[in-house]
């Protein structure tokens, strides 16, 4: 049996992939066809917003053609691949011609001639929809959001709003956008998606303004600092079909996503302990020390740990204690314990104390360590009690992060999905729900 390999990612599906899957078909009994992965090709260009891996798959296997569906995950799998499912032809499009020639010491290469006047790129360029997206803030968040959506498909940031003048029209500058001061409804007219990156307080105002006015919103952390405004905007969203997502970055790295995909399958066995730290050494006059403007570590920094807290154990905990120092009217460190009926977990914050900034998982049968910055995840480890055993991961963690969530964000309202599997509307709803708490001094101790 002569069997045959090719490779593509199959975005768009189109005549021309299945043209090239019949030839190479043809040149063999059984042909192996390898997906690349949404990590693989994220590494390769610009972050794709249309089909996800499984549904690129899919697609494929209903072509009727390929005999094996692979997902290609790495540099250098194609001669692995070859040399496992001993395969005796590679095969790939003609527009690839000598660039994999150096495949012929493991097999036969085939350069397969393309359907002229067609292509997942023409066809992207030609149905894609580019939205106009209009920042809201003019601060240090907002600074990084702009060179972000450049490298995801159908994002163009066009406009910003900030009641201060001079700030809005020295971003707008800075990056070639409209500016708004004045009127909200002006600058909403101009976009059709909004990023809310304001001060902590004008959150909920401003994203009901926009969802109200049919805009997608994507809100920075912390997201709303009241679970029923949270509940109220979801079901608004929800109703109105529009999208509304907590742009909660480390939720949407691949890195993050992959190692609660490994402690979900068990490798530490049943876990019963999460201890998560954060800290930034902040210095007055910062918002961040300012009561006035809900600052403090808790409201900083709760919703990266709570979210890496829930994900893991999720959202059915029993109780919250609060232990806090006070500055200036704002906690400048907090320590939190969660109970759960089966597991316990800790999440330790400051703005004028010190900690280590990692997490540790722990599970009886062996532990994960990521260490800090654990919420700007590139590295983590499996640890068991037979060192042997130890395996280490590392991923790309490309620019500041935030184009994962942005990626995430369009994919979803090009897609017309208005949830992610990545942080979910309850899993947002009791961050929520727990900030609120600490901001009620429920169960709360001062130190």
């Amino acid at each position: 049996m002569t069997k045959v390999i090719t490779y593509g990612t199959y975005d768009l599906l189109h005549e021309g992939h299945i043209n090239l899957l019949r030839r190479a078909k043809e040149l063999g009994d059984y042909l192996i066809v390898g997906v690349t992965s949404d990590s693989f090709d994220r590494g390769r260009g610009k972050l794709n917003v249309r089909n996800n891996v499984l549904e690129r798959v899919q697609a494929v296997k209903e072509t009727g053609y390929a005999d094996e569906v692979i997902i290609e995950d790495y540099l250098g799998q194609k001669i692995d691949d070859i040399q496992r499912y001993d395969v005796e032809i590679f095969a790939i499009g003609s527009d690839w011609e000598g660039k994999f020639d150096y495949l012929n010491e493991y097999c036969k290469v085939v350069y397969l001639p393309r359907t002229e006047g067609i292509s997942s790129t023409m066809l992207r360029e030609q149905t894609e929809v580019v939205y106009r997206i209009g920042i809201v803030g003019s601060g240090r968040i907002a600074k990084r959001f702009v060179p972000e959506s450049k490298v995801v498909n159908s994002a163009k940031v066009t406009a910003v709003y900030d009641p201060n003048k001079v700030s809005a029209d020295a971003f707008g500058e800075e990056f070639g956008l409209n500016s708004f001061s004045d009127k909200y409804e002006d600058f909403m007219s101009e976009v059709d998606v909004v990023y809310i990156a304001s001060p902590h307080l004008t959150h909920y105002d401003y994203a009901k303004q926009s969802l109200y006015a049919g805009k997608h919103v994507l809100c920075e952390i912390p997201f709303m600092l009241k679970a029923s405004q949270v509940h109220e905007l979801y079901d608004y969203a929800e109703a109105h079909n529009l999208v509304l997502l907590e742009a909660s970055k480390t939720a949407f790295c691949p890195s993050f996503n992959h190692l609660v995909t490994l402690v979900k399958s068990g490798v530490i066995g049943d876990v019963v302990d999460v201890k998560t730290s954060l800290s930034k050494m902040v210095c007055a006059p910062m918002r961040e020390l300012d009561a006035l403007q809900a600052g403090g570590a808790m409201n900083e920094h709760a919703p990266l740990n709570m979210m890496a807290i829930i994900k893991l154990l999720g959202t059915d905990y029993t109780k919250v204690d609060f232990y806090s120092k006070m500055g200036n009217g704002v906690d400048i460190y907090t320590k939190a314990n969660i109970c759960y009926t089966h597991a316990t977990a800790s999440m330790t914050l400051g703005i004028g104390v010190k900690t280590e900034g990692n997490m540790i998982i722990s599970g009886t049968k062996g532990y994960v360590y990521v260490p800090a910055p654990w919420w700007l995840t590139d590295f983590f480890e499996i640890r068991y009690e037979d060192q042997t055993k130890n395996k280490k991961y590392f991923y790309s963690y490309d620019g500041d992060g935030l184009r994962y969530e942005i990626q995430e964000f369009m994919s979803m309202i090009v897609n017309q999905r208005k949830s992610s599997y990545k942080l979910r509307q309850q899993e947002s709803i009791a961050i929520a729900e727990i900030i609120e708490r600490f901001n009620n001094k429920d169960n709360f101790q001062e130190i």
